[in-house]
């Protein structure tokens, strides 16, 4: 077992991989939209690329952050393990939250550079419906079921797959389009494109976001129980998300998703 990296690095991994996560999202969008004018071919094409790109990140930067880049996921990795010491604690929230909000923003601001269009643009997508939060809530639900749930069944190797596979299904299912992310959204409320959502629209999609995240604990809890013990599970070691206080084993999740 190795020692974690330094608190200031895991932050750092952690904007940067939600910048490269956001600059896909918009990026792709904004690429779609360039070439074809049906909506469907254009969500085709952005949740394609989202799904591959979220995969290859969570699959590179996983061991070294948890490969969060997400601020409910950071928050329910902190609320589940705060009684064993096994997730983030207070002061790793505390770091990688804004790190993910800041990256989320240089993302859309860098997806926007790359295709010519104004850096800082706030999004006219107007998403304030009460069709589209019940749908935030069902992503976000499903999204902390599914990682937490990887760790709780001794699957965790199986996230950079099936976590990517998820949210590719999700911007189907979902009438959100599953942003499923404070952080992300937040981001996406700077670019006027395809991506983007009108500020006026964030706040209801954070808070539905946040009722989804308790929503997918209580199904983690409802289908698995209890955490095991600190030591007991060692897949739990392996996991992509939890992080901070707790060291990683020697096969790290790229490996282990690699020979799976």
């Amino acid at each position: 077992m190795s020692a974690p990296a330094p608190l200031l690095q895991r932050a750092a991994v952690e904007g940067l991989g939600t910048a490269a996560l956001v600059a896909v999202v918009v990026g792709s969008g904004i690429q779609a939209t360039g070439l074809t004018q049906d909506v469907g071919v254009q969500l085709l094409a952005n949740s394609l690329a989202t799904v591959f790109g979220l995969g290859v990140l969570i699959a590179l930067l996983g061991p070294v952050s948890g490969a969060h880049f997400n601020p409910a996921v950071t928050l329910a990795a902190w609320f589940t393990g705060r009684r064993t010491g096994e997730g983030p604690a207070r002061r790793d929230v505390a770091a990688y939250v804004p790190a993910q909000v800041a990256g989320a923003i240089a993302g859309a601001v860098l997806a926007d550079a790359m295709f010519g269009k104004p850096l800082v643009d706030f999004s006219t997508h107007d998403r304030f419906s009460s069709q589209l939060w019940l749908g935030e809530v069902v992503a976000t639900a499903g999204l902390v079921w599914l990682v937490f749930g990887l760790a709780r069944a001794r699957r965790a190797h199986l996230a950079p797959l099936l976590v990517a596979c998820y949210i590719g299904a999700a911007y189907w299912f979902t009438s959100s389009t599953s942003f499923a992310n404070p952080a992300v959204t937040i981001g996406r409320a700077f670019t006027d494109t395809f991506a983007g959502i009108a500020p006026t629209s964030v706040l209801p999609f954070l808070a539905a976001q946040l009722i989804g995240a308790l929503a997918g604990l209580g199904l983690v809890a409802v289908c698995f129980g209890r955490p095991a013990a600190a030591g007991d599970d060692e897949d739990e070691a392996e996991a992509v998300v939890p992080h901070g206080r707790q060291q990683p084993a020697a096969c790290s999740a790229e490996e282990s998703a690699l020979t799976s």
